[in-house]
């Protein structure tokens, strides 16, 4: 009776966490996976100034103007717009922008880029932009490398008094001051 008892208590635990494991479906790796950038880069750094979320679409044989279009609003790279927070009041371009999360928004051209941060956030793509609820806007220069990115990408470089923010795709980079202030 034991043994009758016991191998039916297993099987049915058995079936039950074999029905579990199956019921979870996981989807398969997004066609743009979302990345994070931060400065300092150092995941031990805790001391952040500042961090990105953002997805990273493909070129994929596309020219980059189809997928970047020249005077619109941008979401600053694929799915949800582009999400920026900075854990202390930085001066981005002649504006100084409290810490905080913003969504990070561009209009590219061919010389320079319209960079946007927006008190909009979780939003999807730059359907629902709002140039009433712009925290800044500034120009960066648009210059061009050699070597051509097939992913949109975005990193910090160290600089005097804060950090450089670099977009990068195919040849086209642009680079955005963020400045330390105290306030």
């Amino acid at each position: 009776m034991k043994n009758k008892f016991l191998t039916i208590t297993l099987a049915a635990l058995a079936v039950m966490f074999t029905a579990q494991m199956d019921a979870q479906k996981f989807e398969d790796l997004d066609k743009s996976p979302m990345d994070m950038a931060a400065y300092p880069a150092s995941h031990q750094e805790s001391n952040k100034l500042v961090k990105i979320a953002y997805s990273r679409p493909q070129l994929k044989g596309r020219p980059l103007e189809k997928l970047t279009p020249q005077g619109k609003v941008w979401r600053t790279g694929a799915n949800e717009a582009a999400e920026i927070t900075l854990y202390q009041p930085m001066k981005i371009g002649d504006k100084v922008v409290n810490a905080g999360t913003y969504s990070l928004f561009t209009i590219p051209g061919d010389d320079s880029w319209t960079i946007i941060l927006s008190s909009d956030t979780n939003v999807w793509g730059a359907y629902s932009y709002d140039e009433a609820n712009d925290v800044v806007r500034t120009t960066a220069k648009v210059t061009k490398a050699d070597e051509a990115l097939e992913a949109f990408s975005i990193a910090f470089e160290e600089a005097k008094g804060g950090a450089h923010m670099h977009l990068g795709w195919g040849t086209t980079r642009v680079a955005v001051p963020l400045m330390s202030v105290t306030m």
